[in-house]
């Protein structure tokens, strides 16, 4: 190849370079934090165990929101009601993917940390209650069977949960318990909190229209 040539694909080459990073600066943020960042957010519950960001077989980045919002937002009216603002909450999310320490009385405030909460179970892969249990626990509950009937069944059936499910779905249940003891303050009583709670755990809305 002769010099001219050379100059001519290195030309092309630098072109083609400065037009890539053009498009990179471009995307969006959330396209561009998947090649640096670690993935926390719609990860299996499994995987975050086995790469070691579970504390107790709680995600650790639930731990952290559950640990400040026992400390700071049981009293506040309309908690996990009234959304955190956006950009706070895209924020926190990120220094979590980063792997930052995260200093939520610092870098945010009890709405972000809420809705970043509610963030994670609704992007989780598979719901906290499993897609595969779901018929039987609405059938659970269509049952002309006793109180005391329902309960034990439902305690074996809460056992045929994973475990990572099982352990997650335990301490949002003892979380969301101090919650409601405190409802007279934040006014998120037992119903008010399974309205929210629900579809998350759940991830009905993935069956509504409008949601993908």
């Amino acid at each position: 190849m002769g010099a001219g040539a050379l100059a001519i694909c290195q030309s092309k080459s630098a072109v083609r370079l400065k037009e890539d990073m053009k498009k990179i600066a471009a995307l969006p943020l959330n396209k561009q934090r998947d090649a640096s960042c670690q993935k926390v957010f719609g990860v299996s519950l499994q995987e975050l165990q086995q790469q070691g960001l579970s504390k107790n077989g709680i995600p650790t980045v639930v731990w952290n929101l559950v640990e400040y919002l026992t400390q700071h937002g049981l009293t506040q009216e309309g908690l996990f009601r009234v959304n955190g603002n956006v950009k706070t909450v895209e924020q926190l999310r990120l220094k979590y993917e980063r792997g930052e320490d995260v200093e939520l009385a610092k870098d945010g405030d009890v709405c972000s940390a809420a809705s970043l909460l509610k963030l994670f179970l609704r992007e989780l892969p598979e719901a906290v209650i499993t897609t595969a249990l779901h018929p039987r626990f609405i059938q659970l509950f269509q049952d002309d069977r006793s109180d005391a009937q329902k309960d034990n069944n439902l305690k074996e059936l809460l056992k045929e949960l994973p475990d990572a499910h099982y352990c997650l779905l335990k301490y949002l249940c003892c979380f969301l318990t101090q919650v409601a003891e405190h409802h007279m303050e934040n006014r998120m009583n037992v119903c008010n909190l399974a309205t929210v709670f629900g579809p998350s755990c759940f991830q009905t809305f993935r069956l509504q229209p409008g949601f993908s």
